[in-house]
């Protein structure tokens, strides 16, 4: 079993086992079930800036969905920063919701409300990025971040070597450092990416390799694209670039602007989220890669829990044991993420009715 230390979002080790106990039941270990509460009550989503698609659709489906189970929806994004979401998550408190859903802008700056919140008796569910360096915190949903690594990895060596032979000059990027996901992200693709660089198959030509030399603060389209123009002026005036490692489609369609505005063959680049333009980008032959990681499917467990709280039950786990934000073993219930290429963009978006509008 694989072992995440997120108290600075570190990821240790990996096994098979892990990547496939999605769908796994487990006892909640250390949680205690609650009591339940009443239809109508009121559920508290904190969501932190618009900063991708994924998390605009959130905002809708949690407001109907939570609507149509029957309870007072709070759905607020913090749009402002930290202490915007601060006050937001004090206001849901004092309004009395039941259960706080936390998906956070920095996990490790909560600790002063998840504290009220759990003096208050309420339910706290972390929802995408793991709320860090606090026991205040019952429950982890999300899509398995190690494994989006190590798919986005496999897909920068995929699409490189289906250009041609290597060995190959790659650029790594990641997100956002106080986005606990963010070195996830990237340590998984390094699992993957280290052993060909460490073989001489990948070179990485700025010499950029560490997780806080590859970081896009706040997961900023400009931030990524300054970096990538730094880049390639710096290091690619008569070498070729073969890929970039992108920890999601927002920065990836910024990178592929620089390659371009550079007048540059543009290289293999990966993403994530299933963004609209990227999808596009990827059917036109320009973004190699996304991640699927369906949003509605992510929203919907994490109603399904709140149900689950409100009813009194034991909630259904899939991973009791890798998620440790520092300060406790968060139990948490894991979705599987999907790679797509242009090859297989079609089954992937099937039932997705705007996306399958743009693969035919």
């Amino acid at each position: 079993m694989r072992k995440l230390t997120t108290s600075l979002a570190a990821v240790a080790t990996i096994s098979a086992l892990a990547l496939t106990s999605c769908g796994r039941a487990e006892e909640t270990p250390g949680a205690e079930v609650p009591a339940g509460f009443e239809e109508g009550s009121a559920i508290g989503v904190a969501l932190p800036q618009k900063t991708s698609e994924n998390w605009v659709l959130a905002e809708g489906l949690f407001n109907d969905g939570l609507t149509e189970a029957g309870y007072d929806p709070d759905v607020q994004f913090a749009n402002g920063g930290v202490s915007e979401q601060q006050n937001q998550i004090s206001s849901m408190i004092t309004n009395g919701v039941e259960v706080l859903v936390v998906g956070a802008i920095d996990g490790a700056q909560l600790g002063t409300q998840l504290q009220q919140a759990k003096d208050a008796g309420i339910t706290i569910i972390a929802y995408d990025r793991l709320l860090t360096n606090t026991e205040n915190v019952d429950y982890y949903v999300a899509y398995d971040n190690f494994q989006v690594g190590e798919l986005q990895g496999q897909a920068l060596l995929d699409g490189m070597a289906e250009r041609g032979e290597g060995p190959y000059n790659i650029e790594l990027f990641a997100g956002s450092p106080d986005d606990a996901n963010a070195q996830v992200f990237f340590d998984g693709a390094m699992s993957i990416l280290q052993p060909e660089i460490d073989a001489g198959n990948l070179n990485v030509v700025s010499g950029q390799v560490e997780f806080n030399q590859a970081v896009t603060q706040g997961w900023e389209a400009g931030n990524a694209q300054t970096r990538m123009d730094t880049l390639l002026t710096g290091n690619y005036t008569s070498e070729e670039l073969h890929g970039v490692l992108s920890p999601n489609d927002t920065l990836g369609r910024a990178i592929l602007t620089s390659v371009k505005a550079a007048g540059k063959d543009l290289p293999v680049v990966t993403g994530q989220d299933s963004e609209v333009e990227s999808v596009k980008s990827i059917m036109a032959d320009e973004q190699y890669s996304t991640i699927n990681k369906d949003t509605r499917a992510l929203v919907d467990h994490a109603i399904e829990m709140v149900e689950g709280l409100a009813a009194g039950e034991e909630l259904e786990i899939t991973d009791p044991d890798s998620y440790d934000n520092g300060v406790k073993v968060v139990p948490a219930y894991l979705l599987e993420p999907q790679i797509v290429t242009k090859e297989n963009a079609a089954e992937a978006y099937a039932n997705d009715p705007t996306l399958s509008e743009l693969t035919k």
